[in-house]
């Protein structure tokens, strides 16, 4: 697992090609450190987040190595497996933007559910199969998945183990765009790059809004978003938006 920048945008990239990108306690460290290298840095504005090779973006934790996880106690609490290598990427401020081609099943599905806006190739193969191994997904796919695809489709999905190509994953709403293979990072790049020249307030603000709106009430989800309007019209961006508009310009966003 490795970090690559490009000037306000940096790439993740999987890369462990020869086992289909399958996770391992020593990648899911290397991308919590990522993440947090990445909220530290202002100069970043977009992320995303990619695999090396064309068979895979992610085939989810390497099974393997799955059973060292220890006692059931240990293995709830387990801290370099699959709860912490999606965990960093769910709490990224900034958005982030998958680039899908080949398989992305189970924690590699679950890494595609943390981004923002997921892009895929027309080879990509989705699905949570680990029922078919003897247990099921522990680090989104039952929690994250019905909200993006709604019960019936999640169900379908989690319960019976199928893969689904990338054409029924855009019909159910999961990704948001198909495209050949070798179109889908740089199309994935071209959403960084268009989100990274918008003003870094305003983006991770609504990235954070519509992160807390999956979970709360109708009424609460607006008073968060109320306020979080209202801080950033006090803003030198918000007025910097304004004056640019008026000038019939593009804005120059500083992030202040």
């Amino acid at each position: 697992m490795h970090l690559e920048r490009d000037g306000a945008i940096a790439s993740l990239v999987i890369d462990r090609p020869a086992k289909l990108n399958t996770f391992t306690a020593t990648m899911s460290a290397e991308l919590t450190g990522h993440c947090a290298e990445l909220d530290r840095d202002d100069d970043v504005r977009a992320v995303v987040i990619t695999a090396v090779g064309d068979r895979a973006f992610c085939a989810g934790s390497d099974v393997t190595l799955l059973g060292d996880l220890g006692s059931n106690w240990q293995a709830r609490n387990r801290a370099a497996w699959s709860r912490d290598y999606i965990g960093p990427l769910l709490r990224l401020r900034l958005p982030l933007v998958a680039a899908i081609r080949g398989y992305c099943l189970g924690g590699g599905l679950e890494v595609a559910l943390a981004a923002d806006i997921r892009i895929a190739g027309e080879s990509a193969e989705l699905g949570a199969p680990e029922v078919r191994l003897g247990w099921h997904a522990g680090s989104g796919n039952t929690t994250i998945l019905p909200r993006l695809i709604g019960y019936g489709n999640a169900a379908r999905w989690i319960l019976t183990g199928d893969r689904f190509g990338a054409v029924e994953a855009m019909r159910v709403g999961l990704v948001q765009e198909v495209l050949p293979d070798d179109e889908v990072e740089s199309r994935a790049r071209e959403l960084a790059t268009q989100m990274a020249q918008l003003s870094p307030i305003a983006v991770q603000s609504a990235k954070h809004l519509i992160r807390l709106s999956q979970g709360t009430s109708v009424e609460q989800g607006l008073a968060w978003e109320n306020d979080l309007y209202s801080y950033c019209m006090t803003t030198e961006d918000s007025r910097e938006g304004i004056r640019a508009f008026r000038e019939k310009r593009q804005p120059r966003y500083r992030g202040t």
